[in-house]
């Protein structure tokens, strides 16, 4: 028997990346699960790769930007398996660009999907939980749900926003055995670079060092456990940025603007891009997005360093 042997998990944007290598550890603890996110194909993808890990799969196609699709989510969960024990809530799409090249349309839909698929899955899996007396909802923030960074006006919004969101309910869920959890991780190797939307002449590269989303996983898994952690920072080096912030603000924010325009934007002549904010498709739904991989990833993680570094001194010094 698996330390989750019977407990129903739900995790939204499960086909690929953290919410899929989630899905991975859950069904290893033995979880029935429901897999939720856009795509049909990979949802049955990971579904086979569950079972093969020991757990019990039902996958339902679901867009958490509208609510009567998560409505439905949260009511095909529990009549199949008659309970949800714990809901993640993990879907997010990202955009890279000034907000001035940014699509209102781009900002709406960013905002749509990382914060309100969060708020409907709160609103969606919260009445069943009352009604069983406890439950876990573990919210997928990010490291920008602390700190700011130019050119992810639209991402790093809806992550303080979704930050917020989970302390709000830590607060007016005290007293009951509701646990509401929020994870935040730092750069992670996931496809959701390949999937941005990129404003025209830019391609958004992630900020070295990178995380594997297993360690995310391991985080989320946690993070519902009775007695897991409230908040967890994924990523111990990028998250020394949040005391950074903190003690020097400034400084902080003449380091990151190059530290983003040198190591995480690169110059191209291509049009806007909009990846899959809009719908699911375009670059695989893998576990990863083969950064960490990369030819260059040992002269990016020295050379970030050193830029980041150098630039920081700069600022101290002006």
């Amino acid at each position: 028997m698996g330390k989750r042997s019977g407990q129903v998990v739900v995790i939204t944007g499960a086909s690929s990346g953290i919410g899929r290598v989630t899905a991975h550890r859950f069904a290893r603890e033995g979880a029935r699960l429901v897999l939720a996110a856009r795509s049909a194909e990979s949802l049955e993808e990971v579904s086979a790769e569950c079972r093969a890990r020991g757990g019990e799969a039902l996958v339902v196609v679901t867009d958490v930007s509208d609510e009567r699709q998560v409505d439905a989510l949260a009511f095909a969960a529990n009549a199949h398996f008659g309970r949800i024990d714990v809901w993640v809530a993990n879907a997010s799409v990202f955009s890279y660009g000034a907000f001035e090249d940014t699509p209102p349309d781009v900002f709406r839909q960013v905002i749509e999907t990382n914060l309100f698929g969060v708020v409907y899955s709160a609103r969606a899996a919260l009445p069943f939980f009352r009604a069983q007396g406890r439950g876990s909802l573990v919210i997928t923030s990010s490291l920008f749900g602390k700190v700011t960074a130019p050119y992810v006006a639209p991402y790093t919004a809806s992550k303080h926003a979704t930050f917020a969101l989970a302390q709000v309910l830590q607060e007016e869920l005290k007293g009951t055995k509701i646990r509401v959890s929020v994870v935040l991780p730092a750069t992670i190797d996931t496809p959701i670079y390949q999937h941005s939307a990129d404003s025209p002449g830019v391609e958004m590269h992630p900020l070295p060092p990178l995380v594997t989303p297993k360690r995310v996983a391991k985080a989320i898994v946690r993070a519902s456990r009775p007695h897991g952690p409230r908040a967890k920072v994924v990523g111990s080096a990028q998250g020394s940025l949040i005391a950074f912030n903190g003690l020097a603000p400034e400084t902080y924010k003449r380091t990151v603007r190059p530290a983003m325009r040198i190591l995480g934007m690169r110059r191209t002549d291509s049009p806007q891009r909009y990846g899959n904010v809009f719908e699911a498709g375009g670059a695989t739904n893998s576990e990863t997005g083969g950064w960490a991989k990369h030819r260059r990833r040992r002269l990016l993680l020295v050379s970030g360093g050193a830029l980041a570094l150098a630039a920081a001194v700069r600022a101290l010094r002006s």
